[in-house]
């Protein structure tokens, strides 16, 4: 199959990772027309050819036009890159047990990728995301609004499900954050939930009672912390919801209207934290990231970012960057 788009004058996207991950974000955008052409690079030809013919067979179903190959040249002027490539992540495994191994990953990757595409944004899933962001950064040289993870954003989705089956109503009802690193010490910004107007902690059922209290609200931050693990457990990885969420988020990095998002990108003096990747509502566009929102935090949420940013921090350092 040729590496060549039918049409070069069109919005591509390129993804880095033909496994379980890759694959599902190239299938989630080939369904939802996110982008005329869809390039999937894997330095495993056997696999990424076959998955490149299996999405490509369905093209006459959908709009996109699907390329790739083990040749990087298939990742020639991608307007955005997402880098799904790594060591997944095991059952009793954390996000941060495969930073080393996945910054040689990312680390050999980078200079590839910006010698076919010097101009695209670069968008990192494979994990530790908000650690492999500060590395992509660093190797690349690029600058801060041009290289960023998906951070947070299947948490929030995760968190906005858990709000709206409890109080019965749509997802898209309900506006609530996760903040911080996408892992073991991420927070939601319960302060700023709502559901439609109304504060979470003041949302009423039916019959009066308040479903959402202290307790309730710790319970569902750690069952969304928790939800990654549980479903590596039950089938080996999570494929559906993170390439649903990254082709979401691919949308809007192909709108000139920005869009809110959190998104894990480098800081500079947020509340005082910089030069680390944290995920807090961010503006995003075709021009990457347009600026970090400063919502309003309560002491224990900006006490809860800090903890966050520090144990990246430390994993950075850990590991020689």
């Amino acid at each position: 199959m040729s590496n060549a788009p039918l049409r070069r004058d069109l919005p591509k996207v390129g993804i880095v990772g033909a496994g379980q991950v890759g694959s599902a974000l190239a299938y989630a955008c080939l369904i939802r027309d996110t982008a005329p052409i869809i390039s999937l690079y894997d330095i495993d030809k056997l696999r990424v050819d076959a998955q490149v013919a299996d999405l490509a067979h369905g093209s006459i179903f959908a709009e996109p036009e699907v390329i790739g190959g083990a040749d990087v040249s298939s990742m020639r002027d991608c307007d955005v890159i997402v880098i799904t490539s790594g060591a997944p992540q095991k059952p009793g495994q954390s996000r941060l047990d495969l930073a080393g191994i996945n910054a040689k990953i990312i680390a050999d990757v980078m200079p590839k990728m910006l010698e076919v595409s010097p101009d695209a944004l670069y968008v990192i899933v494979a994990n530790p995301c908000d650690v492999l962001a500060v590395v992509a950064q660093k190797v690349s040289g690029l600058p801060t609004n041009r290289v960023f993870a998906t951070g947070t954003g299947l948490d929030t989705a995760r968190l906005r499900h858990l709000i709206a089956r409890r109080a019965h109503v749509r997802e898209r009802n309900v506006e609530a954050v996760m903040a911080g690193e996408h892992g073991d010490t991420e927070f939601a910004l319960w302060s700023s939930a709502r559901i439609g107007v109304t504060p979470i902690l003041e949302w009423t059922d039916e019959q009066g009672n308040r479903p959402f209290t202290d307790a309730s609200t710790n319970e569902i931050a750690k069952d969304v912390a928790d939800a990654a693990y549980q479903v590596i457990a039950g089938k080996g990885s999570t494929n559906y919801a993170i390439g649903l969420s990254g082709s979401f988020l691919l949308d809007q990095l192909l709108s000139a209207t920005p869009s809110m998002l959190p998104v894990s990108s480098i800081l500079d003096d947020y509340y005082g934290i910089s030069d680390v990747a944290l995920s807090v509502p961010t503006l995003i566009s075709n021009q990457g990231i347009v600026r970090p929102i400063e919502v309003p935090m309560t002491d224990r949420e900006h006490q809860e970012l800090t903890a966050s940013a520090n144990v990246l921090k430390d994993t950075i350092k850990s590991i020689g960057y």
